[in-house]
């Protein structure tokens, strides 16, 4: 078994390497490097998985390079709220939470609703109450959240009058936004976490896989660790990463196996473009996507950063 493993994910979907200008490809890979050392830092010092993907998330939750937290999209009535969940394969605990506004951190949320609360999944203002009022977090104006390139996509989006997982006038135009990390501890335990911004114009509350327990995330130890990003409504019917998981236990796939039949199976077949990454219970990480592109990375045996971005991509350090 390895010491202990991570991979990470910062959305996936049409990501157009002609329009991607160098500097910008080098800022994302940068980024998904600084996320792998937030974890790897939690892991090489003995901590928890469960610490290592909040750690990686949290790293991108803060930079607005990606849908989650800071550089969340804008709802049609220009708010943000997000979504965020994380379990633990451990005991098979989670926490969920769904349309909040004004948390810097949706995943730090996540955990303390898995660790201080009865509850799996908060929504809105009760998971807010919750934060502020028992787990400590700080109100967070929405004005943190606003960025002119989340408010450009916005408009473009409202122009056509449609729902949008796209940016406006950035080179990955379809990218599904949404951030996760999968990671396997030194004690052998397994946790997966994923955080979004949702869909660009997004109206009554709408809610996707991220923050649903076997959709968009799932972890258990002896098996895998699962963080799903695509197609929101198609991810939430197929159940994706139970599917990945229930492969593995009852039709004794491999991790790389199971990840690839359902992202290129069913999903597919329903016109619905993801990626998944995930970790099984040796350390063994897999990356699956049916799309041109998806940010991910992990770890090499030495514990420095490999990143990708396109489909065609090998994992290469960052400064390649």
């Amino acid at each position: 078994m390895a010491q202990f493993s991570l991979a990470i994910h910062g959305g996936a979907g049409t990501i157009e390497k002609h329009r991607m200008k160098a500097d910008l490809e080098q800022a994302y890979r940068h980024a998904l490097a600084d996320a792998l050392l937030a974890g790897k830092n939690i892991l090489m010092a003995g901590g928890s998985s469960v610490d290592a993907v909040v750690a990686a998330v949290v790293s991108m939750e803060d930079n607005p390079l990606f849908n989650a937290g800071r550089g969340s999209v804008l709802t049609h009535d220009e708010m943000v709220e997000m979504d965020a969940a994380v379990m633990n394969g451990k005991d098979l605990n989670a926490g969920a939470l769904c349309g909040v506004r004004h948390i810097k951190n949706p995943i730090v949320l996540a955990r303390d609703i898995m660790t201080g609360s009865s509850h799996v999944m908060l929504s809105g203002d009760g998971a807010e109450k919750f934060a502020f009022n028992e787990a400590g977090h700080v109100y967070t104006e929405q004005d943190y959240f606003f960025t002119e390139r989340r408010y450009d996509q916005l408009l473009d989006a409202k122009s056509t009058g449609r729902a949008a997982l796209s940016e406006s006038t950035f080179p990955d135009d379809k990218k599904h936004g949404t951030v996760g990390a999968v990671a396997l501890d030194a004690s052998g335990n397994l946790a997966a976490a994923t955080s979004t911004g949702g869909l660009t114009n997004k109206r009554y509350g709408r809610i996707g896989d991220t923050p649903i327990i076997g959709a968009g995330t799932y972890a258990r130890n002896g098996n895998c660790a699962v963080s799903a990003t695509g197609m929101g409504e198609v991810l939430l019917r197929c159940t994706v990463a139970s599917d990945i998981s229930g492969r593995m236990r009852y039709g004794n796939q491999s991790l790389k196996d199971a990840c690839h039949n359902v992202v290129n199976g069913e999903i597919k077949g329903l016109g619905g473009e993801c990626g998944v990454v995930a970790v099984d219970a040796e350390g063994q990480v897999h990356f699956s996507l049916n799309c041109p592109g998806m940010y991910r990375g992990t770890l090499d045996t030495h514990g420095e950063p490999l990143v990708a971005i396109y489909d065609t991509d090998t994992l290469t350090p960052v400064n390649q």
